[in-house]
């Protein structure tokens, strides 16, 4: 790479492209008369858009081809969603910003206009007005955890695909509602009809709604460009959000939520482990400054393992396919 150009990889769909896109915007911005160029690599993820997330299993699933292409200088620096990048440090890459966050919250959108137009509300308001046995799509076991201790009789249905493909098999009848991420919504600029944010009470998956910068660790010019995208309240955010990740020790197969939240220099983390045979969650909550976001979301793992988490993890490794 010299000074003047940067190569931004990604994955191929649409979503991933708006992403790197717009990282590439905000670097041009940073860095006048830098030449931004963009490669498009499909990963095993992409590549089976059939089969479950969790029955396919592994780590990378959406990472491992973009970090090869980065050690073999291919690329310049990865766009990650965050939330698909391990919390494990692969060797010679580091994570070199974390931009400002988008929207980390989840989005139910419902097929039948009378059932979002039925009284007042936010998501879950619509969520427990579903039909008896509504199926709900969903590619994630966190989001399948939650609607069935939410409502035991709603059927969450693996769905897999781009984010407009999800809404056009809701719209062909293959589902009553969908579960996605507000931050795809708004990336992509789409407003579905029948769309209520889930609340504060609905905890997102770690990292969602934040971008992973990756880029090598090698002192590359690259890392240095990229730096000056790191948002440090991002940083903080999903720091502490990894940090409880890391020691309950949870991936694609084990249903966890987190949500940290910085005001001031005061961090809060709210994370629950579910069960995926329907019993009751672990849930808890943690406080401490934004300097210490790490230890914080080691600290709220570690009581939470003690406190019933670490038999649903092991429940849910043993149940998942």
């Amino acid at each position: 790479m010299s000074e003047a150009q940067l190569v931004v990889g990604a994955r191929r769909s649409p979503l991933s492209r708006a992403q790197a896109e717009w990282v590439g915007e905000r670097l041009s911005e940073c860095w006048p008369g830098l030449a931004v160029e963009y490669r498009f690599i499909a990963t095993a993820g992409d590549r089976d858009r059939v089969t479950p997330l969790p029955a396919i299993g592994g780590k990378g699933l959406f990472t491992e081809e973009l970090e090869q292409a980065l050690r073999e200088g291919r690329i310049d620096v990865a766009v990650h969603s965050l939330k698909d990048l391990p919390v494990d440090p692969p060797d010679g890459l580091t994570l070199a910003a974390v931009p400002v966050r988008e929207d980390p919250r989840d989005i139910l959108v419902v097929r039948d206009a009378p059932i979002v137009a039925q009284g007042s509300g936010e998501g879950l308001d619509v969520l427990r007005r579903l039909p008896t046995a509504a199926r709900v799509g969903t590619s994630s076991l966190r989001r399948a955890a939650q609607l069935r201790a939410c409502r035991a009789d709603l059927r969450p249905l693996p769905v897999r695909g781009n984010v407009d493909t999800r809404l056009r098999k809701l719209q062909e009848g293959g589902f009553e509602a969908l579960v996605l991420a507000a931050a795809g919504l708004r990336r992509l600029g789409l407003r579905p009809r029948g769309a209520r944010v889930l609340g504060e009470e609905w905890l997102p998956a770690p990292g969602q709604g934040a971008l992973g910068l990756q880029c090598r660790a090698d002192g590359d010019v690259g890392a240095d460009r990229v730096h000056a995208l790191d948002d440090p309240v991002a940083r903080a955010e999903v720091t502490a959000e990894r940090a409880l990740l890391a020691v309950l020790e949870g991936g694609c197969r084990v249903p966890i939520a987190a949500r940290a939240s910085l005001q001031g220099g005061d961090l809060r983390l709210r994370a629950a482990v579910y069960d995926v045979a329907g019993g009751p969650s672990v849930q808890d909550a943690e406080a401490g400054r934004a300097d210490g976001a790490d230890e914080l979301g080691r600290r709220l793992a570690s009581r939470m393992l003690e406190s019933g988490a670490a038999a649903l993890v092991e429940r849910a490794r043993r149940l998942s396919p």
